[in-house]
């Protein structure tokens, strides 16, 4: 007798799949676990994907197929918010497993993955620039230099990737909607002429530390460059000119070494953002300044924003509860400040705003070679302003 599969058993496999690695992190999930969320055996599962690494390279790409598809349909910069919109309601942990998960992927893939991320950019960059240039021809106004273009569109697709981070389920429909009013809003940023935003601040001069806190800072840069499994004890002594048992003498153990990295980055950035929130007058003030902390921390330490997203899930239990509920009380500072200054929000749409906002910079500070823009601050408090609906 024939078993047959039943249709679409693959793409169910994709759907919990992609689910399960956005809830709880990829290491944290086993093939059995996603056989079981699609009520087959593991080894069933096995028939259709050979391992983990083929489950997760699947899962991104079918997402991406999908944006792919929805922007070469793409003819005006309301179809191409459309598409953006369609997709991170429609694959909402598409935006967890690129910014996060992804990187875990073999390089070759990851390679395609950025080719496939900048083919992207590019079908919208095309339908920015043309729209703009009609616009701009009738007004007698120079065309819209590619890098601004680039900027704007890469832009708009980590604000839509924002909703993936989100810990409740937006009504479908309404998040639809709002997100095809952020991406308007940011691909209209004007980029011109901007002037200097926050600065970067000089990096600390050697020596001018402890070794405990050189030990954070490196243990920050690596984790995030190459990921917590793929940097070993010899390699950050090595940053800091000491051998790798000699760490041991600092801190317990590697675990140890990255839940104190993030709880030290951690502590900045509350003292930096909730210091100048605390010190402005009045909620709109507040937002501003707020805003103007934020990027002005994210530029000086993208490496800790990375490490945060990418291994918070790599912590022990009652470490990485620790971390979920300060990144809680972070947003829900930042959605009540909103909800002041613009009190028709709901709070739906405040928290869609904010995680739009964290998710541009975040991006923005660590997506070369846009990064290196010397206009990059100005660039972001722009964008930031957008996506809350102050400009």
């Amino acid at each position: 007798m024939v078993v047959r599969r039943p249709p679409g058993r693959r793409a169910q496999i994709l759907a919990v799949a992609a689910d399960r690695f956005h809830r709880s992190g990829y290491h944290q999930v086993s093939m059995t676990e996603v056989a079981a969320g699609v009520g087959i055996t593991a080894p069933a599962l096995y028939r259709h994907f050979r391992g983990k690494p083929e489950l997760l390279d699947r899962a991104v790409r079918s997402g991406l197929d999908a944006l792919a598809d929805g922007l070469r349909e793409a003819r005006t910069v309301d179809g191409v918010g459309a598409a953006l919109a369609a997709v991170a309601v429609g694959h909402r942990p598409l935006g967890t497993l690129v910014q996060r998960d992804a990187r875990l992927l073999p390089p070759a893939r990851r390679a395609a993955l950025r080719r496939e991320l900048r083919a992207d950019v590019a079908l919208m960059t095309a339908v920015l620039r043309a729209e703009r240039a009609e616009r701009t021809e009738r007004a007698e106004r120079a065309e819209l230099p590619l890098p601004d273009a680039e900027l704007l569109c890469w832009s708009a697709l980590s604000a839509c990737a924002g909703l993936s981070y989100q810990s409740t389920v937006p009504q479908p429909r309404r998040a639809e909607a709002l997100l095809r009013e952020l991406v308007a809003a940011v691909l209209a940023v004007p980029l011109d002429g901007t002037a200097a935003g926050p600065a970067a601040g000089p990096a600390p001069e050697p020596g001018s530390r402890a070794r405990r806190e050189e030990l954070l800072a490196a243990a920050v840069r690596l984790f995030h460059q190459r990921g917590f499994d793929n940097v070993s004890t010899d390699q950050l002594g090595a940053a800091v000119g000491i051998s790798g048992p000699s760490v041991y003498r600092h801190f317990d153990s590697k675990a140890d070494l990255l839940a104190a990295s993030l709880v030290r980055s951690r502590e900045r950035l509350w003292h930096e953002v909730e210091g100048a929130i605390a010190t402005a007058g009045g909620p709109g003030a507040a937002l501003e300044a707020g805003l103007g902390a934020y990027v002005g921390f994210a530029l000086r330490n993208g490496d800790y924003l990375g490490a945060m997203l990418s291994e918070t899930e790599r912590l022990a239990p009652p470490d990485r509860r620790v971390a979920v509920d300060f990144r809680r009380d972070f947003l829900r500072t930042w959605v009540g400040l909103l909800r002041q200054v613009r009190p028709e929000y709901d709070a739906a749409s405040a928290r869609i705003r904010v995680h739009a906002l964290f998710a541009l910079v975040n991006d923005g500070v660590r997506n070369r070679p846009y990064s290196a823009r010397p206009d990059l601050g100005d660039c972001l408090l722009r964008l930031g302003r957008a996506v809350l609906g102050l400009s």
